[in-house]
Protein backbone atom coordinates (compact mmCIF):
# COMPACT_ATOMS: atom_id res chain seq x y z
CA UNK A 1 0.00 0.00 0.00
CA UNK A 2 2.72 2.83 0.76
CA UNK A 3 4.51 1.51 -2.28
CA UNK A 4 1.78 2.11 -4.17
CA UNK A 5 0.70 5.45 -2.52
CA UNK A 6 4.58 6.91 -3.16
CA UNK A 7 4.15 5.63 -6.96
CA UNK A 8 0.80 8.29 -7.13
CA UNK A 9 3.00 11.02 -5.06
CA UNK A 10 5.38 10.42 -7.78
CA UNK A 11 3.51 10.26 -10.73
CA UNK A 12 1.75 13.42 -9.76
CA UNK A 13 5.12 15.36 -9.61
CA UNK A 14 6.11 14.10 -12.83
CA UNK A 15 2.67 15.15 -14.02
CA UNK A 16 3.35 18.51 -13.19
CA UNK A 17 6.48 19.16 -14.24
CA UNK A 18 5.81 18.28 -17.67
CA UNK A 19 2.31 20.37 -17.66
CA UNK A 20 4.42 23.50 -17.09
CA UNK A 21 6.37 23.01 -20.01
CA UNK A 22 2.96 22.66 -21.71
CA UNK A 23 1.25 25.10 -20.32
CA UNK A 24 4.39 27.62 -19.50
CA UNK A 25 2.02 30.42 -21.66
CA UNK A 26 -1.38 29.64 -21.23
CA UNK A 27 -1.70 30.20 -17.79
CA UNK A 28 -4.05 32.60 -16.27
CA UNK A 29 -2.86 35.90 -17.83
CA UNK A 30 -3.62 39.40 -16.87
CA UNK A 31 -6.74 40.84 -18.10
CA UNK A 32 -8.81 43.96 -17.24
CA UNK A 33 -12.51 44.37 -18.99
CA UNK A 34 -14.13 47.98 -19.11
CA UNK A 35 -17.47 47.79 -19.25
CA UNK A 36 -19.07 51.14 -21.01
CA UNK A 37 -22.61 51.96 -19.54
CA UNK A 38 -24.50 54.45 -21.57
CA UNK A 39 -22.27 54.48 -24.78
CA UNK A 40 -21.98 57.12 -26.75
CA UNK A 41 -24.17 56.47 -30.17
CA UNK A 42 -21.42 57.50 -32.41
CA UNK A 43 -18.14 55.63 -33.36
CA UNK A 44 -15.23 56.10 -30.68
CA UNK A 45 -12.10 54.65 -29.26
CA UNK A 46 -11.10 53.42 -25.65
CA UNK A 47 -7.92 52.69 -24.22
CA UNK A 48 -5.86 52.16 -21.41
CA UNK A 49 -3.16 54.57 -20.13
CA UNK A 50 -0.15 53.66 -18.49
CA UNK A 51 2.32 56.35 -16.91
CA UNK A 52 4.77 57.19 -18.79
CA UNK A 53 5.53 58.34 -22.32
CA UNK A 54 5.63 55.51 -25.00
CA UNK A 55 9.48 54.73 -25.61
CA UNK A 56 8.62 51.45 -28.11
CA UNK A 57 9.60 47.98 -27.68
CA UNK A 58 10.77 44.77 -29.16
CA UNK A 59 9.16 41.48 -29.10
CA UNK A 60 9.47 37.98 -30.70
CA UNK A 61 13.16 37.02 -32.05
CA UNK A 62 14.74 39.67 -30.32
CA UNK A 63 17.14 40.22 -32.86
CA UNK A 64 16.39 44.25 -32.92
CA UNK A 65 14.44 44.24 -36.46
CA UNK A 66 11.19 43.44 -34.99
CA UNK A 67 9.41 46.51 -32.74
CA UNK A 68 5.54 46.12 -32.38
CA UNK A 69 2.99 49.01 -31.70
CA UNK A 70 -0.45 47.94 -29.67
CA UNK A 71 -2.31 47.71 -32.74
CA UNK A 72 0.21 45.11 -34.46
CA UNK A 73 -0.21 43.31 -31.51
CA UNK A 74 -4.34 44.03 -30.98
CA UNK A 75 -5.56 43.67 -34.87
CA UNK A 76 -4.14 42.23 -38.40
CA UNK A 77 -2.87 44.44 -41.14
CA UNK A 78 -6.28 44.32 -42.47
CA UNK A 79 -8.41 45.37 -39.43
CA UNK A 80 -5.42 48.23 -38.78
CA UNK A 81 -6.01 49.24 -42.96
CA UNK A 82 -10.33 49.61 -41.45
CA UNK A 83 -9.63 51.47 -38.45
CA UNK A 84 -10.23 55.19 -38.54
CA UNK A 85 -7.24 57.01 -38.61
CA UNK A 86 -8.86 60.64 -37.76
CA UNK A 87 -10.53 59.07 -34.29
CA UNK A 88 -6.41 57.54 -33.99
CA UNK A 89 -5.03 60.68 -34.17
CA UNK A 90 -7.88 62.14 -31.93
CA UNK A 91 -6.74 59.43 -29.14
CA UNK A 92 -3.01 60.16 -29.60
CA UNK A 93 -3.74 63.92 -29.62
CA UNK A 94 -5.89 63.63 -25.83
CA UNK A 95 -3.19 61.48 -24.25
CA UNK A 96 -2.05 63.79 -20.95
CA UNK A 97 1.48 64.36 -20.45
CA UNK A 98 3.18 62.03 -19.13
CA UNK A 99 1.01 58.94 -20.33
CA UNK A 100 0.64 56.47 -23.32
CA UNK A 101 -2.16 54.55 -24.84
CA UNK A 102 -1.40 51.29 -24.34
CA UNK A 103 -3.38 49.76 -27.54
CA UNK A 104 -2.95 52.93 -29.59
CA UNK A 105 0.62 53.62 -29.34
CA UNK A 106 2.05 50.46 -26.98
CA UNK A 107 3.35 49.05 -24.21
CA UNK A 108 6.91 49.68 -23.08
CA UNK A 109 7.22 46.20 -21.10
CA UNK A 110 5.24 42.81 -22.50
CA UNK A 111 2.73 43.16 -24.57
CA UNK A 112 -0.92 43.23 -24.26
CA UNK A 113 -3.79 42.84 -26.69
CA UNK A 114 -6.25 45.78 -26.49
CA UNK A 115 -10.09 46.40 -27.84
CA UNK A 116 -10.68 50.14 -28.97
CA UNK A 117 -13.61 49.51 -30.46
CA UNK A 118 -15.60 47.07 -28.15
CA UNK A 119 -18.78 45.03 -28.07
CA UNK A 120 -22.20 44.74 -27.13
CA UNK A 121 -22.64 43.02 -24.15
CA UNK A 122 -26.74 42.83 -22.91
CA UNK A 123 -26.65 46.39 -22.95
CA UNK A 124 -23.20 47.94 -22.23
CA UNK A 125 -20.14 48.25 -24.33
CA UNK A 126 -17.28 45.72 -23.31
CA UNK A 127 -13.85 46.69 -24.37
CA UNK A 128 -11.23 43.51 -23.03
CA UNK A 129 -7.25 44.13 -22.28
CA UNK A 130 -5.48 40.86 -22.07
CA UNK A 131 -1.75 39.09 -21.45
CA UNK A 132 1.12 40.48 -19.67
CA UNK A 133 1.33 44.21 -20.52
CA UNK A 134 -2.07 44.75 -18.98
CA UNK A 135 -0.82 47.80 -16.72
CA UNK A 136 -1.82 47.33 -12.67
CA UNK A 137 -1.75 51.59 -12.43
CA UNK A 138 -3.80 52.88 -15.09
CA UNK A 139 -6.18 55.26 -16.71
CA UNK A 140 -9.05 55.06 -19.00
CA UNK A 141 -9.06 57.19 -22.37
CA UNK A 142 -12.21 57.65 -24.21
CA UNK A 143 -13.13 59.64 -27.32
CA UNK A 144 -15.73 60.05 -29.97
CA UNK A 145 -16.00 60.88 -33.18
CA UNK A 146 -17.48 64.32 -33.33
CA UNK A 147 -14.27 64.87 -31.11
CA UNK A 148 -15.31 65.24 -27.52
CA UNK A 149 -12.26 63.34 -24.76
CA UNK A 150 -12.68 62.09 -21.51
CA UNK A 151 -9.93 60.64 -19.37
CA UNK A 152 -11.15 58.91 -16.06
CA UNK A 153 -9.06 59.67 -12.88
CA UNK A 154 -6.02 57.08 -11.72
CA UNK A 155 -7.46 52.91 -11.28
CA UNK A 156 -5.89 50.11 -9.78
CA UNK A 157 -6.50 46.70 -10.92
CA UNK A 158 -6.70 44.81 -7.36
CA UNK A 159 -6.68 41.10 -8.85
CA UNK A 160 -4.50 39.38 -11.98
CA UNK A 161 -7.93 39.64 -13.63
CA UNK A 162 -10.48 42.93 -13.13
CA UNK A 163 -12.92 44.96 -14.25
CA UNK A 164 -13.57 48.47 -14.47
CA UNK A 165 -16.96 50.27 -15.53
CA UNK A 166 -17.27 53.98 -17.59
CA UNK A 167 -20.34 55.52 -17.03
CA UNK A 168 -20.29 57.98 -20.13
CA UNK A 169 -23.17 60.15 -19.05
CA UNK A 170 -22.18 60.81 -15.59
CA UNK A 171 -18.07 60.58 -17.10
CA UNK A 172 -17.32 58.11 -13.81
CA UNK A 173 -15.58 55.31 -13.89
CA UNK A 174 -15.56 52.71 -11.34
CA UNK A 175 -13.16 49.39 -10.29
CA UNK A 176 -14.30 46.87 -8.18
CA UNK A 177 -13.60 47.02 -4.31
CA UNK A 178 -10.78 45.13 -3.41
CA UNK A 179 -13.01 42.95 -1.52
CA UNK A 180 -15.02 42.04 -4.25
CA UNK A 181 -12.08 41.65 -6.78
CA UNK A 182 -10.75 38.87 -4.37
CA UNK A 183 -13.82 37.66 -3.93
CA UNK A 184 -14.46 37.23 -7.65
CA UNK A 185 -10.71 35.61 -8.07
CA UNK A 186 -11.72 33.03 -4.97
CA UNK A 187 -14.75 32.01 -7.36
CA UNK A 188 -12.57 31.78 -10.44
CA UNK A 189 -10.82 28.95 -8.65
CA UNK A 190 -13.34 27.59 -6.74
CA UNK A 191 -15.93 26.76 -8.94
CA UNK A 192 -13.73 24.86 -10.98
CA UNK A 193 -12.15 22.90 -8.57
CA UNK A 194 -15.62 21.81 -7.23
CA UNK A 195 -16.81 20.83 -10.89
CA UNK A 196 -13.95 18.50 -11.61
CA UNK A 197 -13.35 17.14 -8.22
CA UNK A 198 -16.84 16.41 -7.53
CA UNK A 199 -17.12 14.67 -11.06
CA UNK A 200 -14.21 12.78 -10.22
CA UNK A 201 -15.34 11.95 -6.64
CA UNK A 202 -18.91 10.69 -8.06
CA UNK A 203 -17.12 8.62 -10.46
CA UNK A 204 -14.64 6.80 -7.46
CA UNK A 205 -18.45 5.54 -6.16
CA UNK A 206 -19.02 7.97 -3.19
CA UNK A 207 -22.82 8.64 -2.87
CA UNK A 208 -23.05 9.40 0.75
CA UNK A 209 -24.26 13.09 1.94
CA UNK A 210 -21.51 12.32 4.83
CA UNK A 211 -19.00 12.52 1.66
CA UNK A 212 -20.11 15.48 -0.05
CA UNK A 213 -19.98 17.34 3.18
CA UNK A 214 -16.32 16.14 3.38
CA UNK A 215 -15.58 17.26 0.18
CA UNK A 216 -17.21 20.66 0.31
CA UNK A 217 -15.22 21.51 3.46
CA UNK A 218 -11.93 20.35 2.61
CA UNK A 219 -12.63 22.21 -0.79
CA UNK A 220 -13.63 25.54 0.98
CA UNK A 221 -10.90 25.39 3.09
CA UNK A 222 -8.51 24.08 0.62
CA UNK A 223 -9.28 26.99 -1.86
CA UNK A 224 -9.50 29.72 1.26
CA UNK A 225 -5.93 29.38 1.92
CA UNK A 226 -4.57 29.40 -2.17
CA UNK A 227 -6.60 32.42 -2.96
CA UNK A 228 -4.48 34.03 0.39
CA UNK A 229 -1.88 32.36 -1.15
CA UNK A 230 -1.93 33.80 -4.33
CA UNK A 231 -3.08 37.32 -3.29
CA UNK A 232 0.11 38.05 -1.71
CA UNK A 233 1.99 36.13 -4.42
CA UNK A 234 0.85 37.18 -8.23
CA UNK A 235 -2.60 38.42 -7.92
CA UNK A 236 -1.23 41.89 -7.55
CA UNK A 237 1.86 41.74 -9.77
CA UNK A 238 0.70 39.20 -12.62
CA UNK A 239 2.38 36.34 -13.56
CA UNK A 240 4.74 34.89 -16.48
CA UNK A 241 4.48 31.37 -17.61
CA UNK A 242 7.55 30.68 -15.91
CA UNK A 243 5.51 31.73 -12.50
CA UNK A 244 3.68 28.46 -13.16
CA UNK A 245 6.62 26.93 -11.42
CA UNK A 246 5.83 28.13 -8.18
CA UNK A 247 2.39 26.51 -8.00
CA UNK A 248 4.10 23.12 -8.08
CA UNK A 249 5.13 22.85 -4.74
CA UNK A 250 1.94 24.65 -3.56
CA UNK A 251 -0.03 21.71 -5.46
CA UNK A 252 2.16 19.10 -3.88
CA UNK A 253 1.58 20.21 -0.14
CA UNK A 254 -2.46 20.66 -1.16
CA UNK A 255 -2.12 17.03 -2.78
CA UNK A 256 -0.53 15.79 0.41
CA UNK A 257 -2.84 17.14 3.02
CA UNK A 258 -5.86 16.35 1.07
CA UNK A 259 -4.20 12.44 0.45
CA UNK A 260 -4.24 12.76 4.65
CA UNK A 261 -7.61 14.26 5.29
CA UNK A 262 -9.54 12.05 2.32
CA UNK A 263 -8.44 8.88 4.05
CA UNK A 264 -9.28 9.64 7.27
CA UNK A 265 -12.70 10.99 6.79
CA UNK A 266 -13.95 9.78 3.16
CA UNK A 267 -14.85 6.67 5.38
CA UNK A 268 -17.25 5.05 2.47
CA UNK A 269 -15.00 3.68 0.58
CA UNK A 270 -11.27 1.88 1.96
CA UNK A 271 -8.20 4.17 2.45
CA UNK A 272 -6.39 3.16 -0.56
CA UNK A 273 -9.31 4.84 -2.69
CA UNK A 274 -9.73 7.66 -1.04
CA UNK A 275 -6.07 8.17 -1.55
CA UNK A 276 -6.16 7.56 -4.97
CA UNK A 277 -8.92 9.81 -5.51
CA UNK A 278 -7.08 12.97 -3.59
CA UNK A 279 -3.95 12.15 -6.06
CA UNK A 280 -6.44 12.40 -9.09
CA UNK A 281 -8.64 14.68 -8.10
CA UNK A 282 -6.29 17.24 -7.26
CA UNK A 283 -3.70 16.74 -10.60
CA UNK A 284 -6.95 17.12 -12.87
CA UNK A 285 -8.54 19.83 -11.03
CA UNK A 286 -4.52 21.89 -11.02
CA UNK A 287 -4.42 21.00 -15.28
CA UNK A 288 -8.19 21.34 -16.42
CA UNK A 289 -8.25 24.13 -13.91
CA UNK A 290 -5.69 26.59 -16.49
CA UNK A 291 -8.44 25.74 -19.18
CA UNK A 292 -11.31 26.31 -17.28
CA UNK A 293 -10.77 29.87 -15.44
CA UNK A 294 -10.31 31.97 -17.99
CA UNK A 295 -14.41 31.12 -19.61
CA UNK A 296 -15.70 31.25 -16.03
CA UNK A 297 -13.97 34.65 -15.46
CA UNK A 298 -15.72 36.05 -18.66
CA UNK A 299 -18.99 34.68 -17.45
CA UNK A 300 -18.71 36.05 -13.35
CA UNK A 301 -17.34 39.34 -15.06
CA UNK A 302 -20.42 39.36 -18.14
CA UNK A 303 -22.84 39.00 -14.20
CA UNK A 304 -21.28 41.33 -12.21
Amino acid sequence: MKKSLRFCVLLALAAALLTVSAFADTGPKAQLKVLVKNAPEEPYYLDLLEKGDYQGHTYGSGDGDDTYSGLDWSYSEEEIAALDSELLDALRAAVPEGWHACTAQGTNGAPMWGDLIGSDAGGVRLHSFRYHGVPDTYRIILVTKSGESWVSGVLHRATLQSSATVDWTARIANAPSPAMAYALQFLCTLLPTLLIEGLLLFAFGYRSKRSWLVFLLVNLVKQGGFAVYLAVTVLNHGVSGWSLIFYIPIEVIITLVELLLYRRLLTEKNKARAAVYAIAANLCSAVFGLWLIDPLWHFIVSIS
